[in-house]
C-alpha cells in the first residue's frame, strides 16, 4: 500500500496574508485585530476608573481617550449576570461585530454587562433574545460613533 501524502495545512496568519490583511496592524477599519481590542488588566482599569459614558437596560459603557490612534475594545461579561456560557458568547460575538462594522470615535471602550439578560425560563440563544440584545447594543454604541 503506497504512502498517502497529507495535504500542506495553512495556518490563520498566512491566509490572512494571502488575503491581503495584516492581523497584527489592523490596518483595514473593518478588522478586529489585536492592536483594536483592549487585553491587558491594567488598560482595563485605567477605563474602569472613568465614570459610564452611557448606560441601558443591560449594558454600561465606558470610554477613555488614547494615544494610539485607533479605537479599542473591551468585553466584559460577567458569569453571574450570564450564567451559561453560550449567553456570554453570543452577547461577546455581537459587541465585536458591531464594533468592527462601525467608525468610532479614538478612544478605549469598555462595554460591561450589567445586568442579568435571562430569565431560567427563557432560551438563552434564541433568535428574539438575539435581536433585543443588538438592538441595546446599537444604541449604546451611538452615543460614541463618529458622525
Amino acid at each position: 500500500m503506497p504512502a498517502v501524502r497529507k495535504a500542506a495545512s495553512v495556518s490563520q496568519s498566512e491566509a490572512g496574508c494571502a488575503r491581503g490583511t495584516d492581523s497584527v496592524s489592523g490596518k483595514r477599519p473593518e478588522d478586529y485585530a489585536r492592536i483594536r481590542r483592549i487585553v491587558k488588566t491594567d488598560e482595563f482599569s485605567s477605563v474602569f476608573r472613568l465614570r459610564p459614558v452611557f448606560r441601558t437596560a443591560h449594558f454600561v459603557l465606558y470610554a477613555r481617550p488614547n494615544e494610539s490612534g485607533n479605537a479599542r475594545l473591551g468585553v466584559v461579561v460577567a458569569k453571574r449576570l450570564a450564567a451559561r456560557a453560550i449567553t456570554r458568547n453570543m452577547i461577546k460575538r455581537l459587541a465585536r461585530e458591531m464594533f468592527r462594522k462601525s467608525e468610532w470615535v479614538k478612544s478605549d471602550f469598555i462595554i460591561r454587562l450589567n445586568a442579568p439578560v435571562v430569565r431560567r425560563d427563557q432560551s438563552a440563544s434564541s433568535r428574539a433574545q438575539k435581536i433585543a440584545l443588538a438592538a441595546e447594543l446599537t444604541e449604546l454604541m451611538k452615543s460614541q460613533l463618529l458622525r
